[in-house]
């Protein structure tokens, strides 16, 4: 399993997250946005997105002292049609799912940076987007 699929695994299996999302939490590989042609189960019977996210892999660099070291950043993107309560409890729940935490093929997982109250360009929508940072061992199996 890559760290990005444990990142991902981890999300997807926390109930209090997933609560909170009714909208799912996608894989930002296999999916490149949130849209009813690409998510329709983001949207509920009258078409209206629901509490949704998707989280993405950013970028890759290595670091020290371990020689097989590197940094993994992948971002939590969260939407919501109105509002931003349950995308802002969902943004604290990643934090307690994720911080400080040693997953597959990692030496730990930190959270980096919160962009709050922001909105998705063309679409008016609440927006939170929130950044996390793995230790992973490239050298792992």
């Amino acid at each position: 399993m890559t760290a990005f699929a444990a990142i991902l695994a981890a999300l997807q299996s926390d109930a209090a997250l997933m609560a909170l999302l009714p909208g799912g939490l996608y894989d930002g590989v296999a999916v490149t946005d949130i849209s009813r042609q690409t998510t329709p189960d983001a949207y509920n019977e009258w078409g209206e997105l629901q509490p949704v996210g998707i989280l993405k892999p950013e970028t890759q660099a290595p670091t020290g002292p371990h020689p097989d070291g590197a940094r993994l950043f992948v971002a939590l993107w969260l939407y919501q049609q109105m509002g931003a309560a349950e995308i802002d409890a969902a943004r604290e729940r990643a934090y307690r799912v994720l911080h400080r935490q040693t997953l597959a093929g990692m030496w730990e997982v930190r959270h980096a940076n919160d962009i709050l109250g922001a909105e998705t360009a063309g679409l008016d929508l609440p927006t939170i987007m929130s950044r996390f940072v793995a230790t992973v061992n490239r050298g792992a199996a």
